[in-house]
C-alpha cells in the first residue's frame, strides 16, 4: 500500500522471495509497476486479496486511520501487517480488536500514533505484535547513506545524466535506466539529426516515432526515449534546455505533436529495442534524399555493441556510428567516390571515424554517410560539393 521508492524496493524483494505482488497507489504509473512485475489494483481488491500487507504511504487526511474496523473486516483471516510508514494510518484500537479476533495473525510496527507509545499500550504488549523503535533515518549509517545518495544525484543531474529520484518527474527504476541508456543516447541523436535536416528548422509540427521490439508493449517504458527525442528536436533550434521533467510540456508549448508507434517483432526479447525511427512530416528538407517514399524526413538507428548507429536515411540503408558529426552526400554510384571525398577531408586534416555507402542499385544513386571528429571548414565542404558526381550534401553536428 503505497508504491513510491520504499514500496517499490519492498516489491522487488518480495518478488525475489517468490511472492505474487500487487500494489495500491492512486498516483503510481501502471507502466512502472509492470516493469518490475507488479499489478496495480484498487484499495478494496488489495485488502481483500493480500496475505501480507506492507504500508508505505504518508499520513494525510485521506490516509488517516485507513485501516480500521471496517477495512479489517474485509481482509483475509490470518493476514499479516507491516507498518513502517506512519502510525496514524492504522486505527490502533481497531488493530488490537482484529488481532484478538484472529483476523490479523501478526503485526510488525515501528511507528505509532503517539511516539513513544505509552508504557501500558495494549498494542505494544500484545503477544502477536513485534514492535521496534521508530529510528527512521536517524542512525549514523542512514545519515551517511542519504548524504552520499543526494550528492551523487546532484552531480549526475549537473552532468546531464538521467535521474531516477527526481520528485517532479516520472519515477523510472534504476535497472530500466541502465538497460535503456544506450537507446536514450540514440534517441536524442536521432532527434538532433532529424531536425537539422529540416529546411529552416523551426517548422517542425508533426513527429512520428516508431519503436521496433520483440517485447510486449507493456514491457517497454518509452517515456525516457520520447523525452530524449524531444530534447534532440528542440535544443538545436532554441535556447531551451529539455529534460524528462519538461519534455512533454515544451513540445506542447511549441506546437509539436509527437506520436508513438510500436512494431512487435519476432525473436528474443533480450534487447529492449531493435531500432528507433524518427519521422518529421509536412516539412522541406535540406537534404532531399532524407525524404522517404512516404514523404517524411526519416532517420533510423540501432544500438550496436552499446554504441548508437545511424542505419537509415530516407530510403537509403547506411551504417555509421553516431559519434562526432556526420556528412551526408548523395552521389552517382561510381568507382573512386570514397577515395575522392576521403582525400579532400585528409588534405584538410579532418579525421574520418566511419564511412558507409547505401545505394538503390549499382551505378544508380547512392548516399555516403561519413563520420568526422571535427567540423570541416566551409571551404572543405564546398570542395566536396564541387565533385561532379556529388548531387547534394549536408553537414550535421551531433
Amino acid at each position: 500500500m503505497g508504491f513510491g521508492k520504499v514500496g517499490t524496493e519492498v516489491a522487488r524483494r518480495a518478488k525475489g522471495l517468490g511472492m505474487n505482488v500487487i500494489a495500491h497507489d492512486p498516483y503510481a504509473p501502471a507502466d512502472r509497476a509492470r516493469a518490475i512485475g507488479v499489478e496495480l489494483v484498487s484499495f478494496d481488491e488489495a485488502i481483500a486479496t493480500a496475505d501480507f500487507i506492507s504500508l508505505h504511504m504518508p499520513l494525510t487526511p485521506a490516509t488517516s486511520k485507513m485501516l480500521n474496523d471496517e477495512t479489517f473486516a474485509k481482509m483475509k483471516k490470518g493476514v499479516r501487517i507491516v507498518n513502517v510508514a506512519r502510525g496514524g494510518v492504522i486505527d490502533e484500537d481497531a488493530l488490537v480488536r482484529a488481532l484478538d479476533a484472529g483476523i490479523v495473525a501478526q503485526a510488525a510496527l515501528d511507528v505509532f500514533t503517539v511516539e513513544p507509545p505509552a508504557e501500558d499500550s495494549k498494542l505494544v504488549k500484545h503477544e502477536l505484535v513485534t514492535a521496534t523503535p521508530h529510528l527512521g533515518a536517524s542512525t549514523k549509517e542512514a545519515q551517511e547513506g542519504v548524504a552520499i545518495e543526494i550528492a551523487e544525484a546532484v552531480v549526475g543531474a549537473l552532468k546531464g545524466e538521467l535521474a531516477s529520484t527526481a520528485v517532479n518527474a516520472p519515477m523510472v527504476p534504476s535497472e530500466v535506466l541502465t538497460e535503456l541508456k544506450p537507446f536514450v543516447d540514440l534517441a536524442e541523436k536521432l532527434g538532433r539529426l532529424a531536425v537539422q535536416l529540416v529546411a529552416g528548422g523551426s517548422g517542425v509540427k508533426t513527429v512520428k516515432v516508431t519503436y521496433a521490439s520483440a517485447r510486449a508493449p507493456d514491457d517497454l517504458d518509452t517515456r525516457l526515449l520520447r523525452a530524449m527525442i524531444t530534447k534532440g528536436l528542440i535544443e538545436p533550434i532554441s535556447s531551451v534546455f529539455v529534460n524528462l521533467v519538461n519534455a512533454d510540456f515544451t513540445a506542447k508549448q511549441r506546437g509539436i505533436r509527437i506520436t508513438e508507434e510500436r512494431v512487435i517483432l519476432d525473436g528474443s526479447p533480450e534487447n529492449p529495442l531493435e531500432f528507433i525511427q524518427v519521422q518529421i512530416a509536412n516539412v522541406e528538407s535540406r537534404f532531399a534524399s532524407a525524404i522517404s517514399d512516404s514523404g517524411e524526413i526519416t532517420v533510423e538507428g540501432r544500438v550496436k555493441d552499446g554504441v548508437p548507429h545511424l542505419t537509415k536515411v530516407g530510403s537509403f540503408e547506411v551504417d555509421v556510428s553516431l559519434e562526432g558529426s556526420i556528412i551526408l552526400c548523395r552521389q552517382v554510384d561510381q568507382p573512386g567516390m570514397i577515395g575522392k571525398v576521403g582525400s579532400i577531408l585528409g588534405e584538410e586534416n579532418v579525421n574520418v571515424s566511419f564511412m558507409s555507402v547505401g545505394r538503390i542499385a549499382p551505378r544508380k544513386q547512392a548516399v555516403m554517410a561519413i563520420g568526422v571528429d571535427d567540423q570541416p571548414r566551409k571551404e572543405t565542404l564546398k570542395r566536396i560539393g564541387d565533385i561532379p558526381a556529388v548531387e547534394e550534401f549536408v553537414f550535421l553536428k551531433l
